[in-house]
């Protein structure tokens, strides 16, 4: 341990952080028309139960982050980097000048990228719920969903697969705000989810 460092991220903030990444990753390279090539090489049914799992494990995950975000330690809560909308503009604003305050925690542009995402997210898995049991029959939702007619199942699947770019969309946002921060600040930010200890 460095001298002048503090511990900020909590072991299972980071656990959750890059658990959630992976299983992300899985879920959108199993999907079924991504890789239809891949799908010729490996059986669709395995494919699918990737996709699946990977999808109940972003649940799980994202359910953990809300407790998390209530009862976890200082910089986990949301009370902690939730801020008003005119605040994290003002700092979107500092940050492009180059003039951004450093915060040990999520500064307010990051705070209101976690809620987006976690927001995107829910909405990624409880239509990808609402696909799987319209269209297959299956899950936690096929005994309401499983007499859907094809326009729904279309209207469910169209909402999926904007939930999940959308989402995607904010993850490479998400990326080009560490790397920015990073810059501005002189600090690893990579290294600090990683470590849980930043420059004090």
């Amino acid at each position: 341990m460095k001298a002048k460092e503090i511990k900020v991220w909590d072991p299972l903030l980071r656990l959750f952080h890059w658990t959630l990444l992976g299983s992300f990753c899985a879920a959108w390279f199993s999907q079924g028309e991504l890789f239809e090539s891949l799908q010729d090489r490996l059986s669709g049914e395995l494919l699918q139960e990737v996709h699946v799992w990977a999808g109940y494990a972003i649940a799980a995950l994202l359910l953990f982050r809300l407790f998390w975000g209530f009862v976890g330690p200082r910089y986990a809560r949301f009370s902690d980097f939730v801020r008003r909308p005119g605040e994290t503009l003002a700092y979107l604003k500092a940050v492009l000048s180059w003039r951004a305050p450093r915060h040990l925690g999520h500064n307010p542009a990051g705070g209101a990228m976690i809620v987006i995402l976690l927001l995107s997210l829910s909405l990624t898995i409880v239509s990808g719920l609402a696909l799987y049991g319209a269209d297959k029959g299956l899950g936690p939702l096929a005994g309401w969903l499983a007499d859907a007619g094809d326009g729904m199942i279309d209207a469910i699947k169209e909402t999926h697969e904007l939930a999940t770019n959308f989402t995607l969309l904010l993850v490479v946002g998400h990326l080009l705000g560490v790397v920015w921060e990073s810059l501005l600040h002189r600090e690893n930010l990579v290294r600090a989810m990683l470590t849980g200890r930043k420059r004090a």
